[in-house]
């Protein structure tokens, strides 16, 4: 009988990949299903049977050995591109933030000090964007249906003129466009404000690997 995997073992948690292009790109293709609808169905001689699926995906990857030199565009070597073709399209539609580190200078990482946010500060900031959510519209933003996005983000001609252009530039489907809304609302929920343009770059900025892949595909 079927059992549960490590997908509906982190249900309503964290499921994370390390060394995502190491992974079968088959494994990888059966986790669109949950990705999308939260669930996993297995149908076998003896019946169906579903499982509870709806999990934060978190993957980490490095260039490939032969692209490392340390650079700031290693990512856009042929011999990196070549790795990043074991990813398919379709999967990376479904992963929100797709972010870049670069590595370190050896004098940054010698005498680096701290910097930044402290983490009660930044989870402060997340619950009371989270709780703003839910007195507008009941649920997290990653759970509103299409429709219900575009009418709270309400963008103006021109955010929507340049949101088409945009899909167009950078081959976005339906699906990242409203992943781009999502986040871009969410941005705004963790700034109090309204959805603006910078938040809509930056979202969009978040798609980088995309348009990597986009590139080794026609390489």
């Amino acid at each position: 009988m079927p059992k549960p995997g490590e997908a509906s073992l982190a249900h309503c948690g964290v499921l994370f990949l390390d060394e995502l292009p190491e992974f079968d790109r088959k494994v990888l293709e059966v986790l669109r299903e949950p990705l999308e609808s939260g669930e996993v169905h297995i149908s076998r001689a003896r019946g169906q049977v579903t499982f509870p699926a709806r999990f934060q995906l978190v993957a980490a990857m490095n260039a490939s050995n032969e692209a490392y030199n340390g650079g700031q565009d290693y990512y856009q070597s042929s011999a990196s591109q070549k790795y990043l073709k074991k990813l398919s399209a379709p999967f990376l539609d479904r992963i929100d933030l797709h972010v870049e580190v670069p590595p370190l200078p050896s004098d940054v990482l010698v005498n680096a000090q701290e910097e930044g946010e402290c983490s009660a500060y930044v989870r402060e900031r997340v619950e009371l964007a989270v709780a703003r959510q839910r007195a507008r519209q009941g649920v997290q933003n990653a759970l509103l249906s299409g429709r219900q996005l575009e009418a709270i983000c309400a963008l103006s001609e021109e955010d929507k003129q340049f949101m088409q252009q945009a899909l167009e530039k950078l081959k976005l489907s339906a699906r990242a466009y409203h992943r781009v809304l999502k986040v871009a609302l969410t941005l705004a929920d963790l700034n109090d404000s309204p959805v603006t343009r910078a938040h809509l770059m930056e979202s969009l900025s978040y798609r980088k690997m995309e348009k990597t892949l986009s590139m080794a595909v026609s390489s």
